[in-house]
């Protein structure tokens, strides 16, 4: 359970006891929790949607649940998709884009990265038909949040020292095998649907991940939030496509 918490109140505002001190093992060790910690956040994410929509149409319910996915949050992921948006797109050296994505501001690709990501956050469950939305709202965070987990264990870490290095190193050895069993939580409650997602989550993370490296030659904690960003957006559009 020392796990569970720590991997909550990293990945979330949710605060169920209040961890002040954090060790690399503590950090390495919550890993596995991630997948759990997307269930709860889905858990979140329905409550918003029905209280929304006994209120509002589809329309301005997506805008209050994708408002709300990004406050539970606490904008950490958004943050790092668009530091990962600056560098990427800078047009700069491989060091230099390091540099950028260590740098707290803001740019242009950035905002303008976030601004799309945001809109199509939006547009997407807009057009997801209400009976599917509770299925799809458990099940994505949880399926872009193992998808987290390739990006740590399958793909090289550009610095010599940071948050992946501490995930890596004192991770359990079990740590894929039982994240996935996790992630298969959504599958007793959405069926094969929410199967669908898991994998769809695993290619997009395999496929952005492989070029951010090509791109950075490793990953980074920014770019871990950017796929994971990306991957909740993508599988939003793709929940739209096959009930649309």
């Amino acid at each position: 359970m020392r796990s569970f918490f720590i991997a909550l109140q990293f990945l979330t505002r949710i605060q169920l006891r209040r961890q002040t001190q954090w060790t690399n093992e503590d950090f390495g060790r919550s890993v596995l929790c991630f997948p759990l910690v997307g269930v709860l956040i889905g858990g979140v994410l329905c409550i918003v949607y029905a209280g929304s929509t006994f209120f509002f149409s589809n329309d301005y319910a997506a805008v209050l649940v994708i408002g709300a996915w990004f406050l539970v949050t606490g904008g950490l992921h958004a943050d790092g998709f668009m530091d990962t948006a600056d560098g990427i797109f800078s047009g700069r050296s491989r060091e230099r884009m390091l540099e950028i994505l260590k740098d707290s501001r803001v740019g242009a690709n950035g905002v303008m990265a976030f601004f799309f990501l945001a809109v199509l956050k939006i547009s997407f469950l807009a057009n997801i038909p209400s009976a599917i939305v509770p299925a799809a709202l458990i099940a994505i965070p949880a399926a872009a949040r193992f998808g987290t987990l390739i990006s740590i264990f399958e793909f090289p870490y550009a610095r010599k020292e940071g948050l992946g290095r501490a995930f890596i190193q004192y991770a359990p050895p079990y740590t894929l095998a039982a994240a996935f069993v996790l992630a298969l939580i959504p599958v007793a409650y959405g069926g094969f649907f929410c199967l669908i997602l898991l994998g769809a989550a695993m290619m997009i993370s395999l496929c952005a991940n492989r070029y951010i490296t090509c791109v950075l030659g490793g990953v980074t904690g920014d770019t871990y939030g950017a796929v994971l960003e990306l991957s909740e957006m993508l599988l939003l559009g793709l929940t739209a496509v096959l009930f649309h």
